[in-house]
């Protein structure tokens, strides 16, 4: 297919039908020993297909790969990492709240509170798979569950998600629950193994409903008996221990102002704003004290028995990761245009994120009269970097897939690279040719032990259009012979084998653009840096 003399829009609209990156990172890759330079399109790794729709796919389909891999185990997963070595894929805190922490931490009381009921606690087993059930006919099945956690109810709500009294929906607290929920589910996770007694694992996802509050829907392994659930999920609450900011102190044009040595003052006054550490302090010597927010799940609790072999389990693992596309303001709009109701019921709740504290370290601090840990000039109550206060994530700024460490034992990459290993065997089961995926590596290595490539990022969106065009092409190109290249490798393999993973989930080669000192070529399989 010959795509160069399309015009640039043609082009990106291809792109992402073919699963081709539209947003590329684009390096300038020199090798060191030939003098030679080329152009080298790098995906942008997006994760919301208001990004890049390519970017976005190819993650979602990682994910599900990554959910029903882990999800009906039989045996317990080997680890591809140490215990010791941390996992930038794992979320699970796996935190206590009466196991003693560093010197620094400050001590709470580990008292549950007394209206919150008591649980059932017991020695918790290290393994992680469920139990196996056997019927008088001697078929054996293994069940998982399919669960969905909610926040409760801030005030009676319409069909489309808006309040029906907007002056008396609690804003404020909606605000609150939605920064702090992720750790009121990493309570859970804890409170569901000690009253089980073994690893509960789980692989979980953060979407919006309509009404625009966070819910998770999580697939957790093994069975566990609904009332049990139920009864955990009743008790489980988290407590912020954090200076009250119900009332701001300044509001307005009137903010703290820096000072070198005491930091931000009252510029009423000239006097010091408490610290962070002081505000707690504070909060520690007062015997009346009571947590700035205290965050429970709503009564709303769907629970599901999900067994691997009636097929139920893949359209549950599509429906978990259906929305990892979509933002959280996304959620008013599925039913097309938003309406003027809709879109002031988000710049409400949206204003009322922006103003709260995310974090020790947010500027939102000053509003109320605090400096923020580690407080530094140029601080502003409503512009902390944070993306908790973003319009898109609406107080979750956190990731929106949550995976226990024990879920696969392999790490998100391990799942790319199994993707991956798909492709490969199945090309060379047909006889065809398996690109080099080390080219131009950025850890490839010079006789005098030097990176032989050095890399570099090159902007075409803004220093060069005619760049992005030619690399999109060429890219595109690519994407089209190497989609043929696997059908027909494919079609060769035996059937005996069945049938091998979509393409279009894989991960894909960009075309190189010479810049000088060689001849052009279609193909790069690279390794970013």
């Amino acid at each position: 297919m010959i795509v160069a003399a399309l015009p640039t829009e043609t082009i990106r609209e291809l792109a992402e039908v073919n699963g081709v990156c539209i947003r590329p990172v684009v390096h300038e890759v020199t090798d060191t020993v030939t003098g030679q330079v080329r152009l080298i399109p790098t995906a942008c790794g997006a994760t919301l297909a208001s990004k890049c729709p390519p970017c976005a796919r190819k993650n979602r389909v990682l994910r599900m790969q990554q959910c029903r891999e882990g999800w009906h185990l039989e045996s317990e997963p080997e680890r591809e990492l140490a215990e010791t070595e941390p996992d930038p894929d794992d979320q699970d805190e796996e935190a206590d709240e009466d196991e003693e922490g560093p010197p620094s931490r400050r001590s709470r009381s580990t008292r549950r509170r007394q209206d919150a009921p008591d649980l059932p606690r017991l020695p918790v087993d290290q393994r992680t798979v469920g139990t196996a059930f056997t019927t008088p006919s001697g078929k054996t099945y293994r069940p998982s569950m399919f669960v969905t956690f909610t926040l409760p109810s801030y005030g009676p709500v319409r069909t489309d998600g808006t309040p029906v009294d907007p002056s008396t929906y609690d804003y404020r607290r909606a605000a609150l629950d939605a920064l702090h929920f992720p750790k009121l589910i990493d309570r859970v996770w804890q409170n569901l193994r000690r009253a089980t007694g073994y690893q509960v694992q789980y692989f979980a996802s953060l979407e919006a409903q309509r009404r625009l509050a966070p819910h998770l829907h999580t697939a957790i392994r093994g069975a566990i008996p609904r009332e049990l659930l139920r009864k955990v999920a009743s008790a489980t609450y988290h407590q912020v221990w954090w200076p009250s900011h119900d009332n701001p102190v300044f509001t307005g044009a009137v903010l703290p102002e820096w000072v070198e040595g005491p930091g931000y003052v009252d510029p009423a006054t000239g006097h010091a704003l408490p610290t962070w550490d002081q505000a707690l302090d504070a909060v520690d010597d007062d015997p009346d004290a009571e947590p700035a927010h205290t965050i429970r799940l709503g009564r709303q609790l769907d629970i599901q028995g999900i067994i691997a072999s009636e097929g139920d389990a893949d359209r549950r693992v599509a429906y978990l990761t259906k929305y990892l596309v979509k933002s959280f303001g996304e959620a008013l709009g599925e039913a097309g245009e938003i309406s003027r109701r809709q879109k002031w019921h988000l710049e409400r709740l949206h204003a009322e994120v922006r103003f709260l504290p995310c974090s020790p370290r947010c500027p939102n601090w000053l509003r109320f009269g605090i400096q923020p840990k580690d407080a530094g000039p140029d601080m502003a109550p409503g512009a902390c970097p944070a993306k908790a206060h973003d319009r898109e994530h609406l107080g979750c700024g956190g990731r929106r897939v949550l995976v226990s460490r024990k879920w696969t034992g392999k790490t998100l990459s391990g799942h790319k690279a199994d993707r991956a290993e798909v492709v490969r065997q199945t090309l060379l089961a047909a006889g065809a040719d398996v690109p080099e995926v080390q080219r131009f590596a950025a850890d490839l290595l010079r006789p005098d032990g030097r990176p032989r490539y050095e890399w570099q990022v090159f902007d075409p969106l803004q220093s060069s259009a005619p760049i992005y065009r030619q690399v999109l092409t060429r890219a595109l190109a690519e994407r089209l012979r190497w989609k043929k290249q696997y059908e027909a490798a494919k079609a060769r393999a035996s059937p005996a084998n069945g049938p091998p993973r979509p393409p279009d989930s894989q991960p894909i080669s960009s075309g190189v653009v010479p810049v000088r000192g060689e001849r052009s070529e279609s193909r790069s399989d690279t390794k970013c840096p």
